[in-house]
């Protein structure tokens, strides 16, 4: 299986999707606030240090404000402090901190740390390899809009990783992953469609869109 997904992604394309606010806020208003224990302008304070908008990277200043706010309960900096930890970006690479902060963002229901988490019993780091876990954390982020989890838990359908091999399923979520933009899923379900009837990928294909029209209105 190609997973083609790992940590040190993961926590780039987490951190991509996310706005921060010191181009209309000065910089320096913002760590005034932070420092006062504004949880919105720390956050904005650690995405800027860790993106390098408005101000130079720095790792180490992410990971120092990220910390300040996981531990006050924040659950996406949970997850960011988690995969900081798992690579050692800003702070030590030590494994036993990238798991406890990941579960703890995982438990409370966050995709991008159920998908970080099923990466590692994936693959074997810092956790004992399983694929059944791996493939339980993948659905739970697939659920909740998570295109990677939703690609790779496809992937491990049709392989019967961790899982009963289900062509059906695979595809679903395949399809679903290819219909929020994955570029690599249009390569798997034409694999995977080969060994499949017109009807079944007919229900599959139904099933997906049924999916994201779902989705769509949760996102409104």
């Amino acid at each position: 299986m190609r997973t083609g997904r790992t940590i040190a992604f993961a926590i780039f394309a987490l951190a991509a999707g996310s706005a921060c606010a010191q181009n209309t806020r000065p910089f320096n208003d913002l760590k005034i606030r932070a420092e006062a224990g504004d949880k919105t302008a720390a956050r904005q304070i650690a995405e800027a240090y860790y993106l390098g908008k408005g101000v130079d990277r720095d790792f180490k200043l992410a990971a120092h404000w990220y910390e300040k706010l996981a531990k006050q309960g924040d659950v996406r900096a949970q997850t960011y402090l988690g995969l900081m930890y798992a690579r050692g970006y800003g702070v030590e690479k030590i494994m036993p901190l990238a798991i406890k902060w990941l579960n703890l963002a995982a438990i409370q229901r966050d995709p991008g740390a159920q998908y970080s988490l099923s990466t590692l019993y994936f693959i074997g780091e810092g956790v004992p390899q399983n694929f059944p876990e791996s493939a339980r954390l993948r659905k739970e982020a697939a659920s909740r809009g998570h295109v990677q989890a939703q690609a790779d838990l496809g992937r491990m359908y049709s392989e019967g990783k961790g899982v009963e091999k289900d062509l059906h399923q695979a595809y679903y979520w395949l399809a679903v992953a290819a219909e929020q933009g994955d570029d690599t899923a249009p390569v798997d379900l034409k694999r995977i469609s080969a060994d499949m009837t017109g009807e079944q990928i007919r229900e599959a294909d139904t099933q997906a869109r049924e999916w994201m029209a779902k989705a769509k209105k949760t996102w409104k």
